[in-house]
């Protein structure tokens, strides 16, 4: 049976470091926490669940400080967290398990990352990141920011789920843009991750040209995945839809189908763009392809399940509401509703079209 080192990085985390812990509690058998300045009491939670608690001086790196963790490691394999994931009950059982049946010729695990969710619970976002490595392959971490690890070997990829929890209050929303431009100003380059994640960041904040030209860097590189090209080519139309820019929207939008069958967030931004011209037939045609996109085969897609789910219907209602044809439009809402509880627009629009249903089927009924 293989044994587990948890190795974390942590600032300022008192609010959830020990929640994550707990979710572990039994499942490793080595916790290894590395702060980086924290000012609060997370080093004092820390300390109740472990005496390897070390310092790192902080150098706005993200993979240093991943890699000063992990040479602190001393078990078989190193499981690494942040403080706000947590594995449910499930999990933990799961990684329980897996402690006793993983192969000794595998050198890294993958695990589901559920990291976004809706006002209800619902996962609106899934990625599959490598969580479980093997010491002695001496793995390193790379990236200031949105860091990975450089891994070659033998893949298992798990269906365990971390899950992630809400930021902390307060959070810095400009720290990684400042790393970022920090790296540039010192003469550093950046590799294929970086320039993804620099326009991801630039992107969040609005900064719409700036993140294009990073994707187009980005998409420049030989050595970039197709699933890479089809997560970017969709940032890019979103990019172009913000600008107004419509055509090369639509054109960055069809470029992510060259790589692999649609995906439900191209379908569903065909949707819209149909929709808004009030070309309502080919908007469901797209709308219905999201619902029906199959899952990708890739375990390592990017899976926004909102496309795929409560917005399509939310839309799909939309159309048919336009067509008049309340009855199809009231089915499409109530689906919307169902997957996504509490949203008041969707409660009212399922209101809404009951009633016009009730006074067509009343008009039917008189004439």
């Amino acid at each position: 049976m293989i044994t587990i080192s948890l190795c974390m990085i942590v600032k300022n985390e008192e609010a959830v470091l020990e929640r994550c812990l707990e979710s572990v509690r039994d499942a490793v058998d080595e916790i290894v926490i590395v702060d980086s300045g924290s000012t609060d009491r997370t080093v004092e939670i820390a300390r109740r669940w472990t005496d390897a608690v070390y310092y790192f001086d902080w150098i706005e790196d993200f993979a240093a400080a991943r890699n000063a963790s992990f040479a602190y490691a001393t078990q078989s394999h190193i499981l690494w967290l942040d403080a706000d994931d947590r594995l449910l009950e499930k999990d933990r059982l799961a990684l329980l398990q897996l402690k006793k049946s993983l192969d000794p010729n595998i050198d890294a695990v993958s695990m589901l990352y559920h990291c976004d969710f809706d006002s209800a619970g619902n996962v609106t976002l899934a990625v599959r990141r490598a969580r479980l490595v093997k010491r002695s392959r001496d793995i390193r971490w790379e990236g200031v920011v949105h860091e990975d690890m450089v891994i070659s070997g033998t893949f298992l990829d798990s269906d365990i789920v971390v899950t992630h929890g809400k930021l902390k209050e307060g959070s810095d929303a400009g720290r990684n843009l400042r790393i970022y431009a920090k790296l540039l100003e010192s003469g550093g380059t950046m590799g294929a991750r970086d320039l993804l994640h620099y326009g991801m960041e630039l992107h969040q904040h609005r900064r719409y040209a700036e993140a294009l030209e990073m994707y187009s860097k980005f998409r420049d590189l030989p050595s970039t995945r197709e699933e890479e090209h089809i997560f970017v080519c969709i940032r890019q139309a979103d990019c172009y839809y913000h600008l107004g820019d419509r055509d090369k929207e639509l054109l960055a939008t069809f470029q992510a189908f060259q790589y692999d069958t649609p995906r439900p967030e191209s379908c569903c931004r065909l949707g819209y763009y149909f929709m808004e011209q009030g070309r309502y037939a080919q908007a469901i045609y797209w709308y219905k392809e999201a619902l029906d996109a199959p899952i990708p085969e890739n375990r390592w897609a990017i899976r926004n399940e909102v496309s795929r789910t409560w917005l399509p219907h939310m839309h799909l209602g939309n159309c048919y509401a336009q067509l008049m044809e309340y009855d199809t439009a009231f089915e499409h809402y109530f689906k919307a509703s169902a997957a996504c509880p509490g949203n008041a627009y969707l409660e009212e629009r399922v209101e809404e079209t009951a009633r016009l249903v009730r006074q067509q089927s009343a008009r039917s009924a008189s004439s």
